[in-house]
């Protein structure tokens, strides 16, 4: 048996609460917390309201592209598309032309939705970019995208 020996952080912090991952979980958190409450008053849910976004850029994304991209799995994926079109916010044909996909778009009362809430949205979004210095947007930009990057490997 090999004894488990301590190793240091990553960098020089007090405590756990000024570590990177600790930190970024704080912001996500935060983050999912503002968009549930600004969401919950137009009846949708965080990956309801990203499973508009992307159909309304990419119309006839498949439930496996858009549960990738809502970051759910594609059991939930699914549901959160037959609650959009219970509710008459999205399209899905009743079976597929080829394979098991079956491309989803946007009802016009689905992009009425969305533009209702997209500005509360952007609001929350808004928040967050004022607490950072215009000066460093791009490079914090590039450093999420950096970290993402480097646990995706």
């Amino acid at each position: 048996m090999t004894e488990s020996m301590p190793t240091e952080p990553p960098h020089r912090a007090e405590d756990v609460t000024q570590h990177v991952g600790y930190l970024l979980k704080r912001a996500q958190s935060a983050l999912r917390g503002a968009m549930d409450k600004v969401l919950r008053e137009h009846g949708l849910t965080v990956p309801q309201y990203a499973t508009l976004e992307l159909l309304a850029l990419r119309p006839g994304m498949s439930n496996a592209d858009l549960a990738r991209a809502t970051f759910v799995t594609r059991q939930s994926g699914n549901v959160v598309l037959r609650g959009l079109q219970d509710a008459g916010l999205i399209a899905r044909p009743d079976t597929a032309d080829h394979g098991r996909a079956r491309p989803a778009r946007l009802t016009e009362e689905g992009h009425t939705r969305l533009a209702a809430v997209q500005s509360a949205v952007y609001a929350v979004e808004q928040r967050m970019v004022d607490a950072i210095p215009q000066d460093r947007m791009a490079a914090l930009l590039a450093d999420l995208d950096h970290i993402a990057a480097a646990l995706e490997e």
